[in-house]
């Protein structure tokens, strides 16, 4: 099936791109979530008459996804869960307990802009940890995991 991007997305293509994907995925994720429409040309005439409008919209968003990045960039936060006398959480540190973390000092940032590369923090330390706010967004934090007896 093919679809019109109404913005940009990682892997798949830019703004107005004509792309062709999987019917169950632009059935079920793209087009209801507003991130895409139908290929036909009534719809590319209509993106072609509000494509000013729509990159306005998108870059308002980039501009403040960079301005929440900055303001994450370095940060450092602390997350305590049990642990053994080895240094092994007896459970594990998710995106979502991050995120958690995050909004307890002030910063709303949904579980999903997470990204864990090796899964679960499973040991007490300090880990580098990357936050996609946008396709074009990411900060950088530092988590450090301590244990409680």
């Amino acid at each position: 099936m093919q679809v019109i991007l109404l913005e940009k997305l990682t892997n798949l293509g830019q703004l107005g791109d004509i792309v062709k994907v999987k019917p169950g995925y632009a059935r079920n994720y793209l087009i209801p979530k507003g991130k895409a429409k139908r290929a036909t040309e009534a719809n590319v005439a209509e993106f072609e008459r509000r494509r000013a409008e729509l990159e306005k919209a998108q870059n308002e968003i980039l501009t403040a996804a960079q301005a929440h990045a900055a303001k994450l960039e370095g940060l450092m936060i602390q997350v305590t869960q049990k642990a053994g006398v080895d240094g092994r959480l007896f459970g594990s540190v998710t995106n979502w307990d991050i995120s958690e973390a995050l909004k307890a000092k002030g910063f709303d940032v949904p579980k999903a802009a997470v990204r864990l590369p090796h899964g679960p923090l499973k040991l007490v330390g300090d880990y580098e940890i990357t936050l996609d706010l946008h396709t074009d967004a990411k900060a950088h934090i530092k988590v450090s995991v301590l244990g409680e007896q």
